[in-house]
């Protein structure tokens, strides 16, 4: 399929035929399919066809005469990149900057239709869309897929097979999960719960699949009452323990199309996450339903590991460290002997290595492997014919990650190549500072996950420095590498579900990004696990999971404090312990290299 600007150009041009002929005066094309996934099936990759724009954020807005596309701060950088000579201008998403609904409400004239596929929309955006339109009697048309009309090539939906998750990796079973989301939904009056997000019904089901790359997820429904379970499904994909596993669980089966005409059947009270949950899915509900908007049980309950499952998770850990050990030893070693490398190669060394370990499934997302100006584009993502090549001075930012059937990794480490200059190691010293300072951190339980971003990025606003995106993100247990409820971010919004609870998995990631020159980011998975309980309540603190260390190389001891040598000593013996029976040779002295006291 050609992704050329003329063909981009094209399909803009058809699309706008195509609105012509049904009266629509514009046009939405947003990152989303009925599931509302961050990585989505490449049958709902309309957006990245038509623009060419391929970061996970971003909504495609067109109108007769105009086209702009939306997105946040991590792909500034990449979007006029992958944009430029299509016509399609990029509109950051900041505070004081319309969004694409006001920009539209500006735009057009009274009684203008806006169209979006309404199988990709989700109910609180339909709501939000809806209210900033109203005031202008824009009409909001949600029944016609236009990509539909012009997407000719458009593949089909994905058909991977689905399987038990382990069983000597599951700690609760099916059926007493469910039995806890009944008691929430017991508890808010619910009579019917719909749940459309992958990430959680693989985990109540406690199945697995691969229908979206590097989430070990399926395409789904899940409708849950008082007595059962419908799970909405193509049945072909199931394999006989799969099938077995439902049975066991009280869940029936039904084809994953015929969601929406089972949905007019039900009465009284449905339970549903706006956020999570397309307009068009729930269209058939009866008018006289009660439809109860909330975030969805089994999410909060999803984002608490286990104290077993912590355990499998810490183990995963340690053969992630140990494939780690492997990988950096091998690239230094390829990069001293003179060897020409490129980003691409640097994913293609990191997947090798991780294979060889227990229980591995794949990657947990593309491999963030930038070099120099590339290390500054948050989320960029090598290509084959247009990487660069590992020659000359710099720094190369590694964000990487893999699914293990114990658990999901995802790190990011800075490497050098050649000699690094002392600015770019004082701005890898002052994330590092950052860094420290929440994985140092110690906080009320139930804090709202929001209010600890300031503990990392104050290090920065001292010196007059900041970097655009969140802290940390939960993490699944071999589920999505990024997970809810919990962020760590001074931009989300403060909601009761997100607060910080023990068992929590969470990324402590700060950054800084200078364009062109290159990108810092250093990254650990932490648990949330007790500090101490005193009159004043019980306090909280962070475990490191992730074993790697940081290459001191990098770093200017002059720049840290006593307590912050002493938690990266501490950190880097630990990190030695773990590991140093599980690797040898080059490896061996890699990791008793790395690891040295500063």
């Amino acid at each position: 399929m050609s992704n050329s600007i003329k063909a981009r150009q094209e399909r803009i041009a058809r699309i706008r035929q195509v609105m012509q002929s049904h009266g629509i005066d514009a046009l939405i094309i947003p990152s989303a399919d009925p599931h509302m996934s961050e990585y989505l099936p490449e049958y709902w990759q309309g957006r990245a066809w038509v623009s060419g724009f391929t970061g996970s954020v971003g909504t495609l807005v067109l109108t007769h005469d105009t086209a702009g596309l939306w997105t946040d701060s991590r792909y500034w950088v990449q979007a006029p990149i992958q944009l430029d000579g299509t016509g399609i201008e990029l509109q950051k998403m900041e505070q004081n900057h319309p969004t694409f609904g006001q920009f539209l409400a500006d735009y057009l004239p009274d009684g203008a239709v806006v169209a979006i596929d309404g199988a990709v929309l989700s109910v609180a955006e339909f709501d939000r869309l809806n209210e900033i339109f109203c005031a202008k009697n824009i009409r909001l048309m949600t029944k016609l897929d236009v990509l539909a009309e012009v997407w000719q090539d458009r593949c089909g939906l994905p058909c991977e097979p689905i399987y038990p998750h382990p069983s000597a990796f599951v700690d609760v079973s099916a059926l007493d999960k469910l039995s806890q989301v009944r008691q929430k939904m017991q508890t808010l009056g619910a009579d019917f719960h719909l749940i459309s997000s992958l990430d959680d019904i693989a985990w109540l089901t406690n199945l697995r699949g691969m229908d979206v790359s590097f989430n070990p997820v399926f395409l789904s429904h899940l409708l849950i009452c008082a007595d059962g379970a419908t799970l909405f499904v193509d049945g072909d994909k199931l394999d006989a323990q799969a099938k077995a596993a439902l049975q066991e669980a009280g869940i029936q089966v039904a084809d994953y199309d015929s969601v929406v005409s089972t949905l007019a059947t039900v009465s009284g009270s449905l339970l549903i996450d706006p956020a999570k949950v397309a307009i068009n899915t729930i269209a058939s509900v009866p008018k006289s339903v009660h439809i109860q908007r909330a975030m969805s049980p089994s999410t909060v309950l999803k984002a608490v590991k286990t104290d077993r499952e912590l355990g499998h998770v810490r183990e995963a850990m340690r053969q992630d460290g140990a494939a780690l050990c492997e990988f950096f030893s091998d690239f230094e070693r390829r990069i001293h002997a003179g060897e020409t490398l490129n980003e691409v190669d640097i994913d293609t060394l990191l997947n090798d290595a991780r294979s060889r370990q227990p229980h591995h499934v794949c990657a947990s997302f593309d491999t963030i492997a930038g070099f120099r100006g590339n290390g500054a584009i948050v989320h960029y993502r090598a290509e084959a014919d247009t990487c660069a090549t590992l020659q000359g001075d710099g720094l190369l930012l590694i964000d990487s990650g893999a699914q293990y059937y114990n658990g999901t990794t995802d790190i990011t480490r800075m490497a050098s190549v050649g000699v690094v200059c002392d600015d770019a190691k004082k701005d890898v010293t002052y994330v590092l500072k950052a860094h420290i300072a929440l994985a140092r951190a110690v906080y009320p339980m139930g804090i709202p996950s929001a209010q600890l971003d300031v503990l990392a990025r104050n290090e920065l606003w001292q010196q007059g420095l900041d970097y655009g995106h969140g802290t940390g993100h939960g993490v699944g247990y071999f589920l999505n590498v990024h997970e809810g409820p919990q962020v760590i971010s001074r931009n989300a919004p403060t909601l009761p579900e997100r607060t910080m609870q023990y068992g929590m998995i969470t990324s402590n990631e700060p950054g800084l990004y200078r364009e062109g020159k290159w990108g810092i980011r250093l990254e650990n998975l932490v648990a949330t696990v007790p500090a101490h309980h005193t009159e004043f309540g019980e306090f909280a603190r962070f475990e490191d999971l992730t074993l790697c260390p940081f290459d001191t190389r990098l770093i200017l001891p002059n720049l840290l404090t006593k307590e912050e040598k002493d938690w990266l000593n501490s950190y880097h013996k630990k990190v030695h312990d773990e590991l140093i029976d599980r690797v040898d040779g080059d490896a061996k002295a890699w990791l008793i290299e790395r690891t040295q006291a500063i």
